[in-house]
């Protein structure tokens, strides 16, 4: 470990604070000059308190990165090993075959837990914890997808946070404070635990709705893969140690290559490795990686020249991925562009942010023949089929999605629903024997007919 802070302290620009808004901070530096940022809008609107240098943000799955390498550095010193079936180390995972590598690259086929949430009677504002989400992990009894396939899963990285507790006898944030935060002097980096926990300097998100703004934070935390909180110079103190660890070693294309190789990700041409996507080509070689929580949204960008882009947001409705694609593809940023401009700039080039209206209710749809209730081996709870107006809709604890015919399949926001094929024609619409749910991370759901 390098224990150096090798990042030059930053310039910063504050931008005008847009009013009564959440806003973004964005940060750019490359190795050897000094760093600088700029940022608008405010980190509290009840306290009208503006995001500066030091605000702290949940950058959700950006935090993948550093799970990865904790599991990289257990490995190196005999405490994992990378290529160990995980069921020997976590005896409550049934899946036979799935590496703790495999979890690093999404090559588990673990079905994404927080997916399954509302399958499971859990409804927005209820609140779970990680032991929940394990649960579901531990109820999955085969790979949802074939092994040489990518499938994202933040459950695959809740494994390995319980995989290293396993190693070290100590919590993932334990874990990462003494072996990253301290030594690099992330003061501000925490892996929250608890949802009652007070995180310093912490901003919190919102999403517009008409006439005003709500909280989009939750009372739920999930170790490992999206509850880090840490603010952008912190961030950037660990990129510039990731960008010294990529080139300890010349002969490696990508960070931490030796240790685990990156493949095919669900983003061509880009592949995934340690928690990292590559883009490999030559000219653009760069490892990065987005994440969307509850409200806040984060991206780190690192190339193999040393540039380093972050980009964090309180903002719903301002992607901090979409925001940092701009100030990359911006033609002066290479040059030493004011990062006030080169974020004015981002700002301008996203479209508006939308504004949430309300969504109907059974109260305002026709009346529902119900088709039957369903269960799943691998999803705790049961959902409903009903029909009504013609149309079929899926119900979930009260709430329910009405479902698009796509020819042999019906589609909703997020998944598909695919009818037993041995139903026939008529039962469609009276008696479907089951059926099976494809989630975007939870695919191959199979639910049967509840006997009553």
């Amino acid at each position: 470990m390098n224990s150096t802070d090798t990042s030059v302290p930053a310039t910063e620009t504050a931008l005008a604070v847009r009013l009564g808004e959440p806003g973004v901070i964005l940060r750019v530096g490359q190795a050897g000059h000094p760093t600088a940022q700029a940022h608008t809008g405010l980190a509290s609107l009840e306290l009208a308190a503006p995001i500066g240098e030091n605000t702290a943000f949940n950058i959700g799955s950006v935090a993948k990165q550093i799970t990865a390498y904790l599991c990289i550095r257990a490995a190196r010193d005999g405490l994992l090993t990378l290529d160990r079936p995980v069921d020997d180390i976590l005896p409550r995972f049934h899946i036979p075959d799935v590496t703790v590598g495999d979890l690093m690259q999404h090559r588990g086929g673990i079905r994404d837990a927080e997916s399954l949430l509302s399958l499971a009677g859990f409804r927005e504002l209820d609140h779970y914890t990680a032991d929940d989400l394990l649960q579901l992990a531990y109820r999955q009894q085969h790979r949802a997808v074939e092994p040489s396939r990518f499938l994202y899963s933040n459950t695959g990285y809740l494994l390995l946070a319980e995989a290293l507790t396993h190693a070290y006898g100590a919590g993932l944030h334990e874990i990462a404070s003494q072996q990253v935060f301290i030594p690099l002097g992330m003061a501000s980096a925490r892996f929250k635990t608890d949802p009652r926990e007070v995180i310093p300097g912490a901003a919190a998100s919102y999403q517009a709705v008409a006439g005003g703004w709500q909280h989009q934070q939750r009372p739920v935390t999930l170790p490992g893969p999206g509850s880090l909180w840490c603010a952008a110079a912190d961030l950037d103190r660990w990129l510039a140690h990731l960008w010294h660890e990529w080139h300890l070693s010349v002969d490696d294309a990508l960070p931490f290559e030796q240790h685990l190789s990156y493949q095919p990700s669900d983003h061509a041409p880009f592949k995934y490795g340690a928690g990292l996507y590559a883009d490999p080509r030559p000219g653009r070689t760069a490892v990065f990686h987005y994440g969307h929580e509850q409200g806040f949204s984060a991206a780190a960008h690192l190339t193999n020249s040393g540039l380093r882009a972050i980009c964090l947001s309180n903002h719903a409705g301002i992607a901090a991925d979409q925001v940092l694609a701009a100030a990359l593809a911006d033609p002066t940023l290479e040059s030493g562009a004011d990062p006030g401009e080169l974020l004015s700039r981002a700002l301008a080039s996203l479209p508006a942010p939308k504004t949430t209206t309300s969504t109907g209710s059974a109260d305002t749809e026709p009346a529902h023949t119900s088709l039957g209730t369903f269960v799943c081996d691998e999803v705790p709870g049961a959902v409903r089929l009903t029909r009504s107006a013609g149309s079929l809709y899926l119900w979930r604890r009260g709430t329910f999605d009405r479902l698009t015919c796509t020819g042999s399949t019906y589609a909703a926001d997020g998944y598909t629903l695919t009818l037993d094929t041995s139903s026939t024609a008529n039962e469609v619409m009276s008696t479907p024997n089951g059926f099976v749910l494809d989630l975007d991370r939870a695919p191959g759901l199979h639910y049967q007919r509840r006997s009553d």
